[in-house]
């Protein structure tokens, strides 16, 4: 019979689950509390380390309906639910167990896909979302750039021609000139 200590435990873990856009499953055997606080800080606020017990999280993952947990719950695990930007997670997680080989990353939920630790190490390798957007926004700034150039070209070329325009009404008045001299002259 299930204690209602472990019925609010699975409970908890569903509704990170459910409220997290990625969850990447971890073996963290060997690290300090000291580098378990530094990794949790690296991950930033938008997203939860949480030291798991196997059984529950097993029940938990079920009930959210992920399976991609199936024969990884083994040894120390935790789990980084990640509510905001999942490439700027894995990439913090990636760099750690870089650092840190006593942290390993078995596998990873994003978006509901079950991903592989080269899936997390793939989502870590793809831009940050603000560097998307920048270039985004670059290539929508283009076509706008291009024409407010192309404007002002136009403008500075009429402002030209404008000055120039006298010029030329001044040349047909000195080619008169002679001619009425060689008039004149005949």
């Amino acid at each position: 019979m299930a204690t209602p200590t472990k019925v609010s435990a699975v409970e908890e873990i569903v509704t990170d689950f459910k409220d997290s856009t990625a969850a990447v499953l971890t073996e963290y055997r060997g690290l300090t509390v000291a580098q378990l606080k530094e990794l949790r800080r690296s991950l930033g606020q938008d997203t939860k380390y949480s030291v798991v017990k196997n059984t529950l999280t097993g029940i938990a993952a079920k009930e959210a309906g992920i399976d991609a947990f199936d024969g990884q719950l083994a040894g120390p695990t935790a789990i980084a639910f990640i509510k905001g930007d999942a490439v700027a997670a894995a990439k913090s997680l990636t760099d750690f167990a870089k650092t840190n080989p006593q942290l390993i990353i078995k596998t990873g939920v994003f978006e509901g896909n079950a991903l592989d630790a080269s899936g997390v190490a793939a989502l870590a390798a793809l831009e940050s979302r603000e560097l998307q957007l920048a270039r985004v926004a670059g290539v929508l700034k283009a076509p706008m750039s291009m024409l407010a150039r192309s404007v002002d070209a136009l403008r500075v070329k009429l402002e030209d021609g404008s000055d120039s325009a006298p010029a030329a009404e001044e040349a047909p008045a000195a080619e008169e000139a002679p001619a009425a001299e060689a008039a004149t002259e005949e």
